[in-house]
């Protein structure tokens, strides 16, 4: 969740390093911080909030040196607090943690009895004493960094500056990312390749356990047992120039309508337009005799998941398990022989995703995971690796990957359903058919723009917002749902609509709106019955429909709009584009933070 960033060179690393903190803003973040070395010295500079308020403490407060480390904070230990901004640190080394370290009040305590005086509440501080306490004996920095990783237990992402060691930092990771990246004559640190983007595309990532020794000219890396590796230098495909807003007023409004291209480049990835079949990619697997699938993943990625178990088991007659990753990790569920996982993330760096697959690795299962980065740990953890091709998605909320996530697992649910005999070529076609049309039925959703935004209008004051739908749009609602509460902070529930008169029909009154995702369709008549329910108990019914099924809504839903009649199969896809643009236009309308909500933050890479 929080960003580092580090820089050993020759220009003042202050501004650079806090233009690459900006490319981390995305991530989420309460409080910010640099520290440098100048003239042999370790100094810093923090703010609480935002970078804004950083840059005007540097504008009065200027920090030369041309090695240093950056840092944003989302608070664990600690309130969202100047003193508890990164950097931590004494006279002698200045340090930058992503993660928790989970031993920190042991660790703290028996500092404490050796005469430490603790500044903050941080478990981060407790590392940086630790350093410190080594280099007040006489270790080097090397030493004192590596005796020090020894202690800690948990999940993190380190980077040091040491007083009198002006061109070298110190880095390591263990259950957190975290990249060195090589220029000329100068080296960087970053949490992931967009923090780099601008500054380097050659990057080599630590691997689990690692440490490392950047200075302005090469880094050298070591393992957990101070063993001499070695670590690829690769060629990112991010570029600083992918990852502006352009024209538009939020990096959510570009990325929404980057959903047509997105689908479409995706879809282009899995299936062959002028055979209309899907490539089996390489999988460690055969579909046809698998077992039994998981599908894990968190938050909208798991919402992804719950759609894509209603296409495995009904068009491919494929039983599947599907859990959020952070209950599977600690369920210990009885495993299938032969069985195999897949697990969905944008990052590819969530700790809850990465922890399940080590339970479902051990016990023997196939791992696959559908990612956005390819150089993520969850790519590199995995046997295979599918990519949705959705390119930099810089605001917290997810929604290109999210239709991304959704496209790659149509085509995988075809191809499996091909390869295990529950359809034929025929219906392989018409299915391939179905989702090559999505791209431009997206495109047109999003010329309706204006219909969406009187839509906002009419639940913008609302305290609480029901989402109804049934069968495979049921997590659909869910994920609009989910889009309202993130973005505008309205308590917000998805439900299938038949589950609606056990319980939540006692909310419906005239102050609710109550969303329908409500194609026509095999369960159009059973949502609409469900629906009249609702408005029966004066719920303000907003339809999203298509031509076919308008005409019976109208009949008492006070809005009704009409979207492309698509085949059932790929509804999920397209009702998603129109849930997360309301949740968009109402966050403007409230006037909330659109693209970094508060308390949210991109990557999770901590439990």
């Amino acid at each position: 969740m929080c960003g580092i960033v580090g820089v050993v060179g020759r220009e003042e690393a202050a501004p650079r390093l806090l233009e690459a903190l900006r490319r981390l803003e995305y991530r989420g973040y309460d409080s910010a911080g640099i520290a440098t070395l100048v003239n042999g010295h370790v100094e810093r500079r923090r703010a609480e909030g935002k970078l804004g308020n950083l840059a005007e403490v540097l504008e009065h407060d200027p920090l030369p040196g041309t090695t240093g480390i950056g840092h944003t904070r989302w608070a664990t230990h600690g309130a969202p607090t100047t003193r508890n901004a990164h950097p931590h640190g004494t006279s002698r080394v200045s340090i930058v943690h992503n993660g928790i370290i989970e031993n920190h009040a042991e660790l703290r305590a028996e500092l404490e009895a050796e005469g430490a005086e603790f500044e903050t509440e941080t478990d981060t501080e407790t590392f940086a004493r630790l350093v410190d306490h080594r280099l007040a004996r006489g270790d080097s920095p090397e030493d004192a960094f590596s005796g020090a990783l020894k202690r800690v237990h948990g999940a993190f992402a380190l980077a040091a500056v040491f007083a009198g060691h002006p061109r070298k930092l110190l880095a390591a990771r263990q259950g957190a990312p975290l990249a060195i990246g090589y220029g000329e004559e100068e080296m960087f640190i970053g949490s992931d390749a967009l923090a780099l983007a601008p500054l380097t595309r050659r990057i080599a990532y630590l691997d689990e356990g690692d440490w490392a020794i950047v200075s302005d000219r090469d880094a050298r890396f070591f393992d957990a047992a101070d063993q001499p590796v070695e670590r690829a230098v690769k060629t990112t495909a991010f570029s600083g120039a992918a990852i502006g807003k352009g024209n538009y007023r939020h990096f959510m409004e570009k990325e929404l309508h980057e959903h047509p291209a997105v689908i479409g480049d995706t879809l282009r990835q899995y299936v062959d337009p002028a055979t209309r079949a899907v490539a089996r990619p390489a999988l460690p697997f055969d579909p046809a005799t698998l077992p039994r699938l998981w599908l894990s993943g968190c938050g909208s990625a798991f919402l992804v998941c719950n759609t894509a178990r209603y296409w495995f088991e009904t068009l491919a007659r494929l039983p599947v398990d599907c859990d959020v990753a952070s209950e599977l990790r600690y369920r210990d569920p009885p495993l299938t022989e032969g069985g195999a996982a897949m697990f969905v993330s944008q990052s590819g760096e969530t700790a809850d995703n990465l922890a399940a697959m080590k339970l479902l690795r051990s016990g023997g299962q196939s791992l696959v995971s559908v990612v956005n980065v390819p150089e993520s740990t969850m790519a590199r953890e995995s046997d295979t690796t599918l990519m949705t091709v959705a390119g930099p998605e810089i605001s917290v909320a997810s929604t290109k990957a999210f239709t991304a996530q959704l496209s790659v697992m149509a085509c995988l649910a075809i191809n499996f359903a091909r390869a295990r005999g529950a359809i034929d070529a025929a219906e392989e076609a018409r299915l391939t058919a179905a989702l090559l049309e999505v791209p431009e039925h997206a495109a047109r959703l999003l010329d309706s723009s204006t219909e969406i935004e009187a839509l906002a209008a009419d639940i913008k004051d609302a305290r609480d917002v029901l989402y109804l739908a049934r069968g495979s749009l049921f997590p659909i609602a869910m994920e609009g749902a989910l889009k309202l509460k993130e973005l505008s902070y309205i308590h917000a529930e998805g439900y299938a609509a038949g589950e609606m008169k056990h319980g939540p029909i006692a909310l419906i009154d005239s102050s609710v709106p109550v969303i329908a995702l409500c194609p026509s369709g095999p369960l159009f008549e059973k949502t609409a019955s469900n629906l009249q329910e609702a408005a029966a108990r004066g719920g303000r019914i907003i339809a999203f429909t298509d031509e076919d099924g308008a005409p019976a809504l109208r009949r008492f839903a006070s809005r009704v709009m009409v979207l492309p009649k698509v085949d059932p199969f790929v509804a999920p896809i397209l009702h998603a584009i129109p849930v997360q643009m309301l949740a968009y236009h109402v966050a403007v309308l409230k006037g909330t933070d659109v693209d970094q909500p508060r308390n949210l933050a991109k990557a999770v890479t901590v439990e």
